[in-house]
């Protein structure tokens, strides 16, 4: 197995020159050749099954002995339901419609030239993550769909797990007859690779990066290639007096507690004033039994025990694991107040059967999802039913959201005339 000490025989800006180079082949791929491609790449998964899992444990070990905590162990654990669960979004990412050649808009001007506007790859998309190993299945599938070459950078916490992952999916696609220099990693170049994407203006074309607050900020504002920005998850549920005690137990206990470590997990739940002392009890209790911490103003200390009192602090946390914050306020308009001050813009959930309030939740709140009775945690590209995601944008620039096959794309305009000219 190669290891980041080992020396590449090449370097960053020769990888990025290939994925430049390869980005025009899988550019003209049908879209059946794309698919052909993808069912290789979760053939290839499964196949390898076992020498995955045993990279991964290598990455486990080290992140636990480095101490990157729980939140990061988890995300970066590869298990058979999870190598299984990464070859299902492969093979359903080939089903998925090829955006390609879409037709967005178009008319005849009055000349008679007819305009089309058509989707098109993007060329080279660049990745910058920590700790997630599905990602790099993921957005190479989704790259490859979309038509385009991927270069990855996945951090140090799973080079192991990505080593081989980036290995096998490029030897699927050497048995597919596409070249696997479509799929290129400057893993093993360390932070000088990270550095070759965020400068590699010319080569690659948008570059997306996922994990902690500090390390998008820093592609933010580092790159002199176009970024999307996927942000930091401080995801906000808001319980009204009309919020049923089942709908507001069992949505905020999902939200939190079914994966607490992934950015669409709930990290802080308003109460309003009137809906408190019923509600708080029965949410806060469930939440405890779960192994939840609560970390709570002082109306919520009063109504439950062993509650954590909250900072200023824990308004502005995303958790990533088994802690909330909770705090009553007097109205829906000091909830919103709330949101507009500590939202990273992610996603937000109001429980209500006021359908006024509902309606006027979705239309005030400033984030890239916004929901009424319903789980956070739906904030997903497979829930969404995009197969895999290449992240959740919270920006406004070309894409919100969960991040399909569609966001990898960009348009073009194609004019067919009959000799007119302008006069």
């Amino acid at each position: 197995m190669s290891t980041a000490t080992d020396a590449p025989a090449d370097t960053a800006q020769d990888r990025l020159a290939r994925a430049k180079e390869a980005s025009r082949i899988v550019g003209q791929l049908t879209s059946g050749g794309k698919a052909d491609a993808l069912e290789a790449i979760a053939a290839g998964i499964e196949h390898a099954a076992s020498r995955i899992i045993s990279a991964n444990e290598e990455d486990v070990e080290r992140g636990r002995r480095d101490g990157i905590g729980e939140g990061l162990i988890d995300r970066l654990r590869l298990d058979e339901k999870r190598i299984a669960a990464l070859a299902s979004a492969v093979r359903d990412v080939a089903l998925l419609p090829d955006p390609i050649g879409q037709v967005v808009g178009g008319h005849r001007m009055p000349n008679g030239v007819a305009l089309e506007q058509v989707r098109v790859p993007f060329g080279v998309v660049g990745a910058i993550y920590e700790a997630r190993p599905n990602v790099t299945v993921d957005i190479a599938a989704l790259a490859l769909r979309a038509g385009n070459a991927v270069v990855l950078r996945g951090g140090s916490a799973a080079r192991e797990s990505n080593t081989v992952l980036v290995e096998v999916m490029r030897e699927a696609l050497d048995r597919a007859g596409v070249t696997a220099e479509v799929i290129q990693t400057v893993d093993d170049f360390g932070r000088d690779g990270a550095r070759a994407l965020m400068h590699g203006r010319g080569f690659v074309d948008v570059l997306v990066p996922r994990g902690s607050a500090a390390l998008i900020e820093t592609v933010v504002t580092e790159s002199t290639v176009p970024v999307i920005e996927t942000g930091a998850g401080v995801v906000h549920i808001v319980l009204d007096e009309s919020a049923p005690q089942d709908w507001a137990r069992d949505i905020v206990v999902n939200a939190k507690v079914q994966r607490p470590s992934v950015c669409n997990a709930v990290e802080t739940v308003l109460v309003l004033r009137q809906a408190a002392p019923l509600l708080i009890p029965v949410v806060a209790s469930a939440l405890q039994s779960e192994g939840v911490a609560i970390h709570g103003d002082d109306m919520v200390a009063g109504l439950v025990p062993n509650v954590i009192p909250a900072t200023e602090e824990d308004w502005s946390t995303e958790y990533l694991s088994m802690d909330i914050a909770m705090k009553v306020v007097d109205t829906l308009d000091d909830a919103l107040e709330h949101i507009r001050r500590y939202s990273t813009g992610h996603t937000e959930s109001i429980i209500t059967t006021d359908s006024r309030n509902a309606e006027r939740f979705l239309a005030e709140v400033d984030s890239a999802v916004v929901m009424a009775n319903a789980s956070t945690r739906f904030t997903d590209g497979a829930e969404f039913g995009f197969g895999a995601e290449v992240g959740i944008s919270t920006q406004k620039l070309h894409t919100r959201g969960p991040m399909g096959l569609a966001e990898l794309t960009s348009t073009k305009w194609l004019a067919r005339g009959a000799g007119q000219i302008r006069g």
